[in-house]
């Protein structure tokens, strides 16, 4: 059966604005499954030219496993508001106290699980890093310990080289002529979504967020050892083959946060749409347990050598 090409929330899920303290965010909320144990709320933070849709494959798996999923169009994405022109919005700190605010507004005053893939993994990870009551748990899937790689550095640069001198519908259609971020292409090889919402998405994304996003994912700087001080349960995910960043980082990032660590076979940079049940499978997994893992303050534990659990179907 092949998989449903809209943008259209899953069954049971409401697309909304979410109020928070900080302003309204887009979201598309998806309920634990009726007749299932409630287990916990989650938020989900997108990637790179992504958005809230990007996880659509994983809600009702999720929400069979007892878990109400919260997915997010941060600021100046797609149907969320912020400025056009004013790249100091979008600074890191910035969308990290946005991500505070969303949790506060979805907690219903208790921790939330926090999940954020590739650049929404690295404003997940400054979020904790301001204030780590309000999670019970950080993901990160397919988003590593500092700057993306050279190639998709190459490819970023392109990108912000055309939102400089053309405007947004131009630039979609030279993306359509030649190799784009990876993080588009791979979407749109994941079969969530036609042209016409691809390029709707696109439009909405506002060129000072993408500017900023993209600078930041070529600067980076590692914070591993600091997020290591946290004491949360730390899950890094990600495909069998990732070019943004490669599996030994992801492996040794792992390492270094006495994380669990899975790795989804048949999938790339972005597994929630490449393999998204076993995905999803592996995401559960790890909540089920998190807060066992749950270190005290101040807690370090032993540095575990490396070990990847694969994720098949």
């Amino acid at each position: 059966m092949s998989r449903p090409r809209t943008f259209a929330p899953p069954a049971g899920a409401r697309a909304y604005a979410l109020v928070t303290a900080r302003g309204e965010f887009a979201v598309v909320d998806s309920p634990a499954a009726a007749g299932a144990e409630p287990r916990g709320i989650a938020l989900l933070l997108p990637g790179y030219t992504g958005s809230k849709e990007d996880f659509t494959f994983l809600h009702e798996a999720l929400g069979a496993r007892g878990y109400r999923t919260v997915a997010v169009d941060g600021r100046g994405q797609f149907e969320s508001d912020g400025p056009a022109d004013d790249e100091s919005a979008y600074a890191q700190e910035e969308l990290a106290r946005d991500v505070l605010a969303q949790a506060a507004a979805v907690g219903d005053g208790g921790p939330v699980h926090l999940l954020g893939h590739s650049l929404g993994g690295q404003i997940a990870r400054a979020a904790v890093l301001l204030d780590h009551a309000p999670f019970r748990s950080l993901t990160l899937m397919s988003s590593g310990p500092a700057q993306i790689s050279v190639p998709q550095q190459q490819r970023v640069k392109l990108l912000r080289d055309a939102l400089a001198v053309l405007p947004m519908a131009e630039v979609w259609e030279a993306m359509q002529a030649m190799e784009a971020p990876e993080e588009l292409t791979e979407l749109d090889e994941g079969g969530i979504a036609d042209q016409a919402d691809l390029r709707r998405r696109w439009l909405g994304n506002k060129p000072a967020q993408l500017l900023a996003a993209g600078r930041q994912l070529c600067t980076e700087p590692d914070r591993v050892e600091e997020l290591a001080a946290v004491p949360l349960p730390f899950h890094v995910l990600s495909g069998a083959r990732d070019d943004t960043w490669p599996l030994p980082l992801l492996d040794d990032m792992a390492v270094r946060l006495h994380a669990h660590r899975t790795v989804v076979d048949g999938a790339e940079h972005s597994p929630n749409t490449d393999r998204p049940a076993p995905t999803a499978a592996a995401i559960a997994d790890f909540w089920d347990g998190a807060d066992a893992r749950r270190r005290p303050a101040g807690q370090r534990t032993r540095r575990p050598e490396p070990h990847r659990r694969r994720q098949p179907d």
